[in-house]
């Protein structure tokens, strides 16, 4: 009875610790190729806040956006 118990726990954690790196490579890449924001996204936050972006500063922002997820 021990011996079964024991043999779930064994391979439960490493399971656990698989799942949780494959599952957090997965979604790194996932965001890698669909970031969550995007130029239509900037230019519409920008003009709520009163400005009209040209497109050069929707570059600088993004170009920003991307240097903080590296």
């Amino acid at each position: 009875m021990w011996h079964d118990i024991l043999m779930i726990v064994i391979g439960l954690i490493p399971g656990i610790v698989i799942g949780f790196f494959g599952a957090r490579a997965y979604m790194q890449r996932y965001l890698k190729k669909n970031p969550p924001i995007n130029e239509d996204m900037i230019k519409i936050m920008m003009s709520s806040m009163g400005r009209t972006p040209s497109q050069k500063q929707v570059n600088l922002v993004m170009k920003q956006m991307q240097k903080m997820n590296k």
